[in-house]
């Protein structure tokens, strides 16, 4: 009969390189390790395990197992997490991820919603990378992310990923900038112009950036780079760039700033969240429908604000979304 010892002694060899270290690592003597790897062997009639002088490691049938194995050890911690929390608190937690700008417009209406429904929340804020790091490490049971449309985020079968809305970059510039007098800016009148871009020259937004620029014939020049989109409008405001923004970041434009849309087609990121699998189904969805709700109320009061209709998937600004290659 298959038993959880059995997968943590497989998870654990893998891990440690050893029987030995597998051993120490689940407190557990070396024969007994033993024991629990020729029953699980015997069990699937398998050989799962090479052992040599230098040590163990798993065989192609092993390595098959493992992932199996480690899904089914991570969804009973959550279920053993859950549990834990109504016995003792009388509530349901959920870990979730968000990135800065997500923050405050769209997570933070739906935490409230979700504690009215006697759910608990432990939030951890960071840029994409360390979410999905928090993701893959099951640290967090869901993340608030973006990306660029048609791109494919790096998470495997265990996540279940649900789109809010398409967040438009708007070009934000000193409001005696020659293209202030514009209501649609066109990339190409930028080709001389400095750009404030994301720490990261990988960001989602600086990547959609320079393709559009490309197709104009130029690459964009990035004079200062940062995360904190408030020292963006500074810089800008400072006269050191220009800078694409998108909407939701935006928040209280600067007084001596101007904020136009791009002419052409419109740049935006994509907004999701994603919601690992083995969370329980009641609070991941509670939590994906309140996202929904409160993304749909953003993208009505940016549609309304624009004097034109829009769905929580569609740019409101005008224009057909960019897929970016």
């Amino acid at each position: 009969m298959l038993e959880v010892r059995h997968l943590q002694v497989l998870r654990s060899i893998a891990q440690e390189g050893s029987l030995a270290g597998a051993a120490r690592a689940l407190h557990y003597s070396q024969p007994t390790i033993t024991h629990h790897l020729n029953a699980l062997e015997s069990h699937l009639d398998a050989h799962l395990v090479q052992r040599g002088p230098r040590g163990a490691a798993l065989t192609e049938l092993g390595e098959a197992l493992l992932p199996h194995a480690v899904a089914v050890l991570e969804r009973l911690r959550q279920a053993e997490l859950e549990v834990r929390d109504l016995a003792e608190r009388g509530t349901r937690t959920l870990h979730i991820g968000t990135f800065p700008t997500a923050g405050a417009l769209l997570l933070a209406p739906a935490v409230k919603r979700l504690h009215q429904q006697g759910v608990h929340i432990s939030l951890t804020e960071g840029e994409l990378p360390s979410l999905f790091l928090g993701l893959r490490a099951r640290e967090l049971q869901a993340a608030l992310v973006f990306s660029q449309p048609g791109d494919r985020l790096d998470l495997d079968e265990d996540f279940e990923l649900h789109p809010l809305l398409a967040d438009p970059l708007l070009l934000v510039m000193p409001e005696d900038h020659p293209c202030a007098a514009l209501d649609r800016v066109p990339l190409a009148e930028l080709r001389d112009t400095a750009w404030v871009g994301a720490a990261d020259p990988h960001d989602p937004c600086d990547r959609v950036l320079a393709w559009a620029c490309a197709q104009e014939g130029f690459e964009p020049v990035h004079a200062m780079r940062t995360d904190d989109y408030a020292v963006v409008q500074g810089l800008v405001a400072a006269g050191t760039g220009v800078a694409l923004v998108p909407r939701l970041a935006l928040g209280a434009v600067l007084p001596d700033l101007a904020v136009r849309p791009l002419a052409g087609p419109t740049l935006a990121r994509e907004i999701s969240v994603v919601v690992l699998r083995s969370t329980a189904a009641q609070s991941a969805q509670e939590l994906v429908s309140a996202l929904q709700e409160q993304a749909a109320l953003i993208v009505d009061r940016w549609a309304g604000a624009a004097g034109q209709p829009a769905k929580s998937t569609d740019v409101t600004v005008g224009g057909p979304r960019v897929a970016v290659p």
